[in-house]
């Protein structure tokens, strides 16, 4: 048996790179404001706030929470149906392939667990992990499955559900913001196998139609499926805007709060039209990064390299962003959580993704892969 290690950087498409580093940025943003503590808290965002801060509150609302997890799902399950189908090309045989998975998604279990005890409590790693352990049997489903259990989960999510956390009324809890060491080595345990173990449910759906995206290349060929790509652009991040304005408006404080009847709606309808939303922001990176490539090699700007650069080392970049807020909004460390404003914490968001691609950028120039994406290669291809 023959097995293919991983992809060389310098081999590897531009469009899922360059769409995992700008998605950095939403992430950070989408993560950073559930500190957030004040009087009234509703999904994730101070009540009492200024002018600026609703504005900014509106920007977060409809175009960043509950979008960029689902296209991080679905460019995982495309990462994982690259895999496989260099594994299988290679000659491995299922099993092999399927062993190669469950060791990959070990370390991913195994770093966030560690990640979101010692750091971020909602780290998403150890979720992604749980998914592949049990999604490892889905690369050998029909294309035609894969769409069918995707489009029945996606329905799944779009139920009324008094659950979701883009209109919860809950503050930070301890787990989030423990007092010292010991509660957060004590509380923390439940909350992170709750999200491990729950979360892969709400992810499912874009990994089995980045499963297969994958199989067809389509982010890497978008010459060959242009108008899919412009459908789903257009669609997708159309849908996501207009169905994210019953609660961003209401966040923002431009409307009345309605009943909880009707908040069990909004709040399914907010996070369903993000999965759309997250598949539109692939499909429109990709069409713009197939641009990019038509431009000479070595002159499409430092810019748009760092950000790919980001992309190819997007865990180590994620858990950058873990240690900032750790050390920003721990409450027996820097405490910020009830000084920092919606809009400070933006800039902070913002500030500490970009620090990540100029640390991304730097491992880049020296030709080194992140310190996290060895250790994965390494426990993946056992290299």
């Amino acid at each position: 048996m023959t097995s293919a290690g991983p992809v060389a950087l310098g081999a590897r498409a531009l469009g899922p790179d360059l769409a995992r580093g700008c998605m950095l940025l939403f992430i950070a943003l989408a993560n950073s404001h559930y500190f957030l503590t004040g009087d009234a808290v509703r999904g994730g965002f101070p009540v009492a706030g200024s002018a600026l801060d609703h504005a900014v509150t509106w920007v977060i609302a409809t175009f960043v929470d509950g979008r960029a997890f689902p296209m991080f799902g679905f460019l995982f399950g495309y990462g994982v149906a690259h895999l496989v189908r260099r594994q299988v090309e290679a000659g491995a045989p299922p099993r092999a392939v399927r062993r190669l998975l469950w060791r990959r998604a070990g370390v991913l279990v195994a770093v966030g667990v560690v990640d979101a005890m010692l750091l971020f409590v909602g780290d998403i790693l150890a979720m992604y992990g749980v998914l592949l352990l049990v999604g490892a049997w889905a690369v050998r489903w029909s294309d035609r499955w894969l769409l069918v259990v995707a489009g029945l989960l996606f329905a799944l999510n779009a139920l009324p559900s008094a659950d979701s956390s883009s209109v919860s009324t809950d503050p930070p809890d301890v787990s989030m913001l423990p007092p010292d060491l010991a509660t957060q080595l004590a509380e923390r345990p439940v909350v992170v196998a709750f999200i491990a173990l729950l979360g892969p449910i709400g992810f499912a759906c874009p990994y089995l139609l980045g499963l297969w995206a994958g199989r067809r290349r389509v982010l890497e060929q978008p010459e060959r499926y242009r108008g899919l790509l412009v459908s789903v652009a257009a669609v997708g991040v159309g849908v996501a805007v207009l169905g994210a304005q019953p609660v961003a408006l209401m966040l923002a404080g431009v409307t009345a709060v309605p009943s909880a009847g009707v908040l069990e709606l909004v709040g399914p309808l907010h996070d369903a039209a993000g999965v759309l939303g997250g598949l539109g922001y692939a499909a429109l990176i990709t069409l713009a990064a197939r641009r990019l490539e038509g431009v000479v090699e070595g002159r499409r700007g430092r810019v748009i390299d760092a950000l790919a650069a980001t992309g190819q080392r997007s865990m180590t970049c994620y858990l950058v962003q873990s240690v900032v807020w750790a050390v920003v909004f721990t409450p027996y460390l820097l405490g910020l959580a009830g000084t920092l404003s919606v809009t400070a914490t933006a800039l902070l968001a913002i500030a500490t993704w970009a620090g990540s691609v100029v640390l991304a950028d730097l491992l880049a120039r020296r030709g080194r892969r992140g310190p996290f994406e060895v250790l994965v290669r390494r426990a993946t291809y056992r290299t």
